[in-house]
């Protein structure tokens, strides 16, 4: 079990991989916003544009509800490939791939945080068959990969197979992480659905009471590579 704060220091670059508006928030929003605080360079890159299936081709306005998500949690910036909604399997693998590996050249991050990729969302099994491709270790500069936990999916999987390893202290950031939730105004549930602010900010608190913090955001360790002069979060 690792219990770790972001570190203050030289900035790194940190990428989050999502695959819908709100997956990068509800998975690693307060992490995210730590990284910033720190002077991490923050992207986050959203597969799927979210909104088509549910609300039709004209959409809620996912687009500037993500850019503002963005703006409360700090981030450099949020890119979004635009694919369809919980459509990535009538793709195939490499067509995921490509873009994602196009981010990460350019991006160049110390730090990937991913959707996990065994919960109850076949858009989220599939970016995460993407991103372990896009983020293999053929470059010096990746130093952690980590998948995060996602309201509403991840614990409506079967078989239950998300164990954390890694805890991160977000109680500065929390309420941070809560106000980018509430951008996505299509998105949020009313109490006591996973995805209202409350349920998430219970969530926060409980898992952050696994190792004694008032809340925190988990992960999986993918992996860390831990080359001489650098150590990742």
């Amino acid at each position: 079990m690792n219990a770790l704060a972001v570190p203050a220091g030289e900035p790194r670059r940190v990428l989050a991989i999502a695959a819908h508006p709100d997956d990068e928030v509800l998975g690693c929003g307060g992490t995210l916003a730590l990284h910033a605080r720190a002077g991490d360079a923050v992207t986050a890159v959203i597969a799927c544009e979210g909104e088509s299936l549910r609300y039709g081709p004209d959409g809620v306005g996912q687009t500037q509800h993500t850019q503002r998500a963005a703006e409360v949690l700090g981030l450099v910036e949020s890119r979004q490939l635009g694919f369809p909604d919980q459509r990535l399997d009538t793709l195939s693998l490499l067509d995921l791939i490509a873009p994602l590996e196009r981010v990460v050249r350019d991006v160049r991050p110390s730090v990937v945080y991913c959707q996990f990729g065994s919960d109850a969302n076949r858009d989220h099994e599939l970016l995460f068959r993407a991103a372990l491709v896009a983020t293999r270790p053929l470059e010096s500069f990746i130093e952690a990969v980590y998948v995060f936990d996602t309201a509403s999916s991840t614990e409506w999987g079967y078989p239950r197979s998300f164990v954390p390893d890694t805890w991160v202290d977000i109680s500065q950031t929390l309420e941070q992480k809560l106000c980018a939730m509430a951008c996505y105004e299509s998105e949020v549930r009313p109490y006591p659905h996973p995805r209202s602010i409350d349920a998430l900010r219970n969530r926060g608190r409980a898992w952050g009471n696994q190792v004694c913090m008032d809340a925190a955001e988990v992960f999986m360790t993918v992996r860390r590579a831990l080359r001489a002069g650098r150590m990742p979060i």
